[in-house]
């Protein structure tokens, strides 16, 4: 991974994109020295600080982008025989993906509600609906999201995608969702042979 080409990333500096990351105090040491987003993330999977690579990345690629890796992560979550709830949480991520518009959205906080939030393609779901729009359930009321909604939602979905799993499985999950995320955010389809 060494040749990293973040190409989706359009902040210039692992710093500016760090301003609206909640780090761990050893991650927010390594930055003083990574000035490119690619040297950081870089730097944080060599000292294994996962959950940190985790929410710069959600942070740092576009909302598509980020949201298409949350589905991606939820998708390699649930096996051979996902949850219809699941799946169908999952899918209209995608559709939003596909096509980022309002009636894309609005569904997908109805599928997110569905899984009760406790699993990733919930918060994948939740990603979509949080990516920017009115989220007021009350009609004639507007609602645009907090900006730091959207990462942790995206965040959310990788790590409970890693997570739920074996404890002995830990590790290389998030190396894998991580590696699904870096083919992302250098113009790859995140889908891994």
């Amino acid at each position: 991974m060494a040749d990293m080409n973040f190409v989706k990333v359009k902040q210039p500096t692992a710093m500016e994109i760090c301003k609206a990351v909640e780090l761990g105090e050893e991650a927010r040491q390594l930055l003083q020295t990574a000035a490119l987003p690619s040297e950081f993330l870089q730097q944080l999977l060599e000292k294994e600080l996962y959950l940190d690579a985790v929410r710069f990345l959600a942070t740092a690629l576009p909302k598509r982008e980020a949201t298409w890796w949350a589905c991606q992560c939820a998708r390699n979550n649930c096996g051979e025989t996902p949850s219809v709830t699941d799946l169908k949480a999952i899918e209209l991520a995608e559709a939003w993906v596909y096509k980022p518009t309002a009636e894309n959205r609005l569904p997908t906080m109805a599928a997110a509600t569905k899984t009760d939030f406790k699993t990733a393609a919930g918060w994948a779901a939740i990603a979509a609906f949080w990516s920017g729009g009115n989220i007021s359930p009350v009609q004639n009321a507007t609602v645009e999201p907090a900006e730091d909604l959207f990462p942790k939602a995206v965040s959310g979905a990788v790590i409970l995608a890693a997570v739920q799993d074996d404890a002995d499985k830990i590790k290389s999950n998030y190396q894998l969702l991580l590696k699904k995320g870096i083919d992302i955010a250098c113009g790859g389809t995140g889908k891994l042979v």
